[in-house]
C-alpha cells in the first residue's frame, strides 16, 4: 500500500509514522506542499495522512496551496479512502466536513491528559493518557462525528465519522527529534504568556510518555490503513 502524507512545513514531518511504515512495509509518499508539490489525483490516492503545521486553515492568502489541499481532502473522504489527520490536519478535515474551525480560548502547548469521550476501536486511550498538544485553533465536531477525546481546555480533541477517517488534535506521532524541531522553530510561541504553555524543559521532560504513545499510534494506523 502507498499512503500519501501531506506535509505543511519542513519541521513537521511524519515522525513515528515513518517507523510504522518501515515495519509494516508500507510506502509513504511525503508530499511537501510548502515546496510546491501537490497530492496525486484522486484515482491514484490509496490513503492520506495530513500532518500538522503552524498556519491556520483560513490562511489561504498566505498559503494558496491550502485551497487545493482542502479540495483533495474532501475528495479522499468522498471516495472512502482512509484518512488520518493530526493537529492542523484534523482541523482541515473538520473544515472539509463543514465544521467550524476557530481560535481556542488559549493556546495549548505541552503534555496534558486527554480523556476518552467514547469507546472506539481505532483509539483506546489508557487512563490517564498524557499526550503532546501544540495548537491555538480548535473545531466543532462535524455532523454525525463521534468525539474521541477531550482536555480541560479543549472539549473536541479528536473525532471519527466512519471506519476510514480519524482526526486527532494532539500528537501521538512525536519523536525526540520532531519535538526538538518544534521547539526550535516555534520558540516565539513558547515565549507567550499562558497557563497551558510549557517551557522547553517541561516539553522535553514529557518525552517519558512516548512508550505509551507508540502502541497507540501503531494500533490506530494498523486498523485504519491495513484493516488489522
Amino acid at each position: 500500500m502507498r499512503i500519501c502524507v501531506a506535509q505543511h512545513v519542513p519541521f513537521e514531518g511524519p515522525g513515528l509514522i515513518a517507523e510504522w511504515a518501515v515495519l509494516r512495509e508500507v510506502e509513504l509518499l511525503v508530499v511537501r506542499l510548502f515546496d510546491g508539490e501537490v497530492l496525486p489525483d484522486r484515482e491514484q490516492l490509496e490513503g492520506l495522512i495530513v500532518l500538522g503545521g503552524p498556519m491556520g486553515i483560513y490562511d489561504e492568502e498566505k498559503y494558496p496551496w491550502l485551497l487545493l489541499e482542502k479540495q483533495q481532502i474532501r475528495l479522499a473522504i468522498d471516495d472512502a479512502k482512509p484518512v488520518f489527520g493530526i493537529c492542523l490536519g484534523a482541523q482541515l478535515i473538520a473544515d472539509a466536513l463543514g465544521a467550524a474551525v476557530f481560535p481556542g480560548v488559549e493556546k495549548e502547548i505541552g503534555w496534558f491528559d486527554v480523556l476518552q469521550c467514547a469507546s472506539n476501536p481505532f483509539l483506546q486511550l489508557p487512563e490517564p493518557c498524557t499526550v503532546l498538544h501544540w495548537h491555538g485553533d480548535t473545531f466543532d465536531l462535524p455532523e454525525n462525528a463521534e468525539c474521541l477525546g477531550s482536555t480541560l481546555l479543549t472539549p473536541n480533541q479528536g473525532f471519527t465519522v466512519s471506519d476510514g477517517l480519524v482526526a486527532l488534535q494532539f500528537h501521538i506521532e512525536t519523536t525526540p527529534e520532531s519535538l526538538d524541531a518544534l521547539i526550535e522553530h516555534s520558540a516565539e510561541e513558547l515565549a507567550e504568556a499562558g497557563d497551558f504553555i510549557q517551557t522547553p524543559q517541561e516539553l522535553r521532560a514529557g518525552l517519558r510518555h512516548l512508550p505509551v504513545l507508540r502502541p497507540l499510534l501503531f494500533g490506530l494506523l494498523d486498523r485504519l490503513f491495513l484493516g488489522a
